[in-house]
């Protein structure tokens, strides 16, 4: 593999990881499209499988700064990814058997499905005291799964799912709920990914250039994010445009 795609996966890399940083869930799922337009990922399990192992090292890091400044609700965090860990499972052995083509075409209209759930205004009311409780399992395990499903159908994050299933099943934060969710799509990221390693579809030279190139990214947003405070919505909204006009593309070119 040479360099040239290499330096190419790491500008995707620094792109996500700085939409990442500004605008939360949803930056993650432009991995994809860049690993098949851009960098020229023939195979699109293998571009699916390679950004959802990067997905899940972004959450990892972004998991451990929310955890030291104490937004992780870790009993409701851990009961909604362990029922949706099988279901992330279930989803990306369930994409390895359909045509590429045809699941590039699914993979456009969940995009849709996040830019869309972007452009909705967010509620930040909740209880940051929030605990979790018998009555509250029943509710995260069924969602969980379905969230858990959908991120390892699509080899995505699945934040836009997980953060306001949280928010309904508990009661929590925005803010709590967002934190809590990365746990989620760590674990769902982690376990679609192993799912097309062990069939050999993970480009890892691509994993390491777009982590790196995240890393890289996340860095570069941090004092955009605090120029953007005042007009985050409109940045947000323009940014979901963007995410539906890239599936447009996708399903236009199918």
């Amino acid at each position: 593999m040479g360099w040239e795609l290499l330096l190419l996966a790491a500008l995707g890399g620094a792109l996500i990881g700085l939409l990442l940083t500004l605008f939360g869930g949803g930056g993650s799922v432009l991995a994809t499209p860049w690993l098949i337009y851009v960098v020229g990922v023939a195979d699109i399990h293998a571009a699916i499988g390679t950004s959802a192992a990067a997905v899940a090292v972004n959450a990892a890091t972004g998991l451990a700064a929310q955890a030291r400044a104490g937004r992780v609700k870790w009993p409701c965090a851990i009961t909604f990814g362990i029922a949706g860990l099988a279901g992330s499972l279930a989803g990306a052995q369930l994409a390895r058997q359909v045509d590429g083509q045809a699941l590039l075409g699914w993979f456009a209209l969940a995009m849709i499905a996040i830019a869309v759930s972007m452009l909705l205004p967010k509620r930040d009311a909740g209880d940051p005291s929030v605990r979790l409780t018998p009555p509250m399992v029943l509710k995260l395990a069924p969602v969980g799964l379905i969230a858990g499903l959908a991120a390892g159908f699509f080899g995505i994050g699945g934040g836009f799912l997980i953060a306001p299933g949280l928010m309904a099943s508990t009661g929590m934060t925005l803010a709590n709920a967002s934190a809590s969710s990365l746990l989620s799509v760590t674990l769902f990221g982690g376990a679609t990914s192993l799912s097309y390693a062990a069939s050999g579809q993970l480009i890892w030279p691509l994993f390491g250039a777009l982590v790196a190139g995240g890393g890289v990214g996340t860095l570069a947003a941090l004092p955009l994010a605090r120029r953007l405070e005042g007009r985050a919505q409109l940045a947000r909204s323009i940014f979901a445009v963007m995410v539906i006009a890239v599936a447009l593309f996708i399903l236009l070119d199918g």
